[in-house]
This record gives C-alpha cells, structure tokens and sequence, in this order.
C-alpha cells in the first residue's frame, strides 16, 4: 500500500511556522496547481484568445528540518514541487457541525525558482558586476 501525493505548483501565501510544547517545528503553506480548463468534448476553453485555467488549492504542512527550510527559503509565488502524503482530518465544530479537511504533509519541498527578493537580490548582484571600468 502507497499514499504518495507529488504536486508542482505556485506557493500561495507565505509560510507560517509555528513550534509545539515539544519543540516540533511546524510549517504550513498554500500551494495552487492549475491545468488548462476543457469543454465536454476534451477542447481546451478559450476566452479573448486565452486558455481558461482550473486552479486547485492544497494544504500543505511540513515539519522539522523541512519546515524550517521552508520557512527560510520560500515565498509566495514561487514554484516548488511537493512530495508526500495525503492525510484526511475530521472534527466538530463549535457548533456541533461535523468538518472535514485534506492537507498534504510533505517529505520533501523541492524550490523550482527563486522567490522574488531572491531574484532581485541575483539581478542587483548582477548589475553591480556590468559596472567594471575598463
């Protein structure tokens, strides 16, 4: 038997960290996958020239050592590549409603571009280098 989830998407928000009573790190974050929307006959839908997309949102948690490379290296709209496992939470709410939710927690977060500040950081690196005198 496998439970194994690997998804690639975008970060949505930046990630949260929070520690347990025992010293766990815990960092949680939203990820978006998207795929070209279809009609009923399989053709991709277009909208003034553009393909419509079907964006999916994912919880994903990761903890320990994971965590706190997350929390360090990603921001939002980064891409990264997820791999885990799917787990199904079930509780009552405050008003005695019966909830249910899907998270991902990860093994492993692969950073497939840099974050923003990263790469304005690279580029201001990269002008400093063009002003050689010659």
């Amino acid at each position: 038997m496998k439970n194994l989830v690997i998804l690639a998407g975008n970060v949505g928000n930046a990630p949260e960290t929070r520690t347990t009573q025992g010293g766990t790190k815990i960092t949680s974050f939203s990820l978006a996958t998207s795929r070209p929307k279809r009609d009923s006959e399989g053709k991709i839908i277009k909208e003034n020239g553009r393909r419509v997309e079907d964006t999916e949102w994912h919880r994903i948690t990761c903890f320990n050592g994971v965590a706190k490379s997350v929390a360090e290296n990603v921001e939002k709209g980064q891409k990264v590549m997820v791999t885990g496992r799917i787990r199904y939470t079930r509780w009552t709410d405050q008003q005695d409603i019966e909830r249910f939710g899907v998270e991902i927690i990860a093994d492993e977060v692969t950073f497939l571009s840099y974050g923003k500040s990263r790469q304005q950081q690279d580029a201001a690196q990269d002008n400093e280098e063009d002003d050689i005198p010659f």
